[in-house]
């Protein structure tokens, strides 16, 4: 009888001991092992997506910033201001003289998140010159970002945000560009890639 209590002593004695030694591991153990062994953190998830809401006055500051670091850089001479539609100024060389040049756009977000924009009215001086021409003119005088095509025959211009280049290789997508409505947003997608130190 005696011998079934020691037993059953050491028995209970062991589990007690077994129950705290897994606790102690528990409790000392790295939280990142934790984690990563709990599948609560996603190694695999290299980016972040977050959405961006503007409107014309905000969007009109970014641009003119963004214009006035490329003219610093001798790269820019026009400007672009967003009303109901967008608006380009500048000018550009005819008969050996510079003439005042105004463009107006009308944008579209398209479904890949680049942005279009449609040519809508065109002055130069007190001339009336064909689109085409007038875009053929800005293509070969105005040294524009890698990311902007202009496309003199179908009188547009395609901007791809895929191969804009932001710090901390950030990528943008236009969501909305609703001039008429003051609606614009952009989806930027961070990197954010989680490294796990073992």
């Amino acid at each position: 009888m005696k011998n079934k209590w020691k037993i059953s002593f050491f028995v209970l004695l062991g589990i007690v001991a077994l129950t705290l030694g897994v606790l102690f591991f528990m409790i000392t153990a790295p939280a990142d092992d934790m984690a990563y062994r709990q599948g609560q953190l996603d190694e695999k998830k290299e980016s972040v997506k977050l959405q961006v809401k503007t409107n014309k006055s905000d969007m009109n500051k970014v641009l003119n910033h963004y214009l006035e670091e490329e003219s610093k850089a001798g790269s820019i001479d026009y400007r672009v201001a967003l009303g109901e539609e967008v608006e380009l100024y500048g000018t550009m060389p005819l008969f050996s003289e510079n003439v005042n040049m105004k463009m107006t756009f009308e944008p579209k977000a398209l479904k890949n998140g680049d942005l279009v924009l449609r040519q809508k009215n065109i002055s130069v001086g007190s001339l009336n010159l064909p689109v085409s021409y007038v875009l053929k003119m800005v293509m070969n005088n105005y040294n524009l970002p890698e990311f902007v095509y202009i496309q003199p025959n179908e009188e547009m211009v395609y901007i791809s945000l895929q191969k804009l280049k932001l710090k901390g290789d950030v990528k943008v997508r236009a969501d909305r560009f609703d001039l008429q409505k003051d609606n614009i947003s952009f989806t930027l997608q961070v990197p954010a890639k989680t490294e796990f130190k073992r």
